[in-house]
């Protein structure tokens, strides 16, 4: 599976942005996941959506971040709101089925937030 994301950009505070990821194949049987990263740091989890729909957020983004499935187009979405400078970082798509494992990644796309 080859994850595609879009719909990073310059933001300013207070902003919204949605993310979008389009995966090559069916992703009905993945957990579907966005993850962030910042130069010299980790990369970690901001949002996820297993295949029957439960999610699970980072604390800083609960309530301002959704993360949502669309199978029959084979997409993720992360709905961004209230974006602050700290939510800057690149952003990745992560697809991982436990049997395998498989574990794929789209190349990332950038979020700046200017405050």
């Amino acid at each position: 599976v080859q994850l595609q994301a879009s719909g990073g950009g310059l933001v300013q505070a207070g902003g919204s942005l949605r993310l979008s990821c389009a995966a090559s194949g069916s992703i009905s049987k993945f957990r579907m996941g966005w993850y962030r990263q910042t130069p010299g740091n980790q990369r970690e989890l901001v949002a996820s959506v297993t295949l029957v729909g439960t999610t699970n957020y980072a604390d800083s983004v609960k309530d301002r971040f959704t993360i949502s499935r669309d199978d029959a187009k084979n997409t993720v979405y992360l709905q961004m709101n209230s974006l602050n400078p700290d939510d800057t970082a690149v952003y990745f798509c992560n697809a991982f089925l436990m049997i395998g494992p498989y574990n794929y990644w789209g190349q990332g796309t950038l979020v700046t937030v200017s405050s």
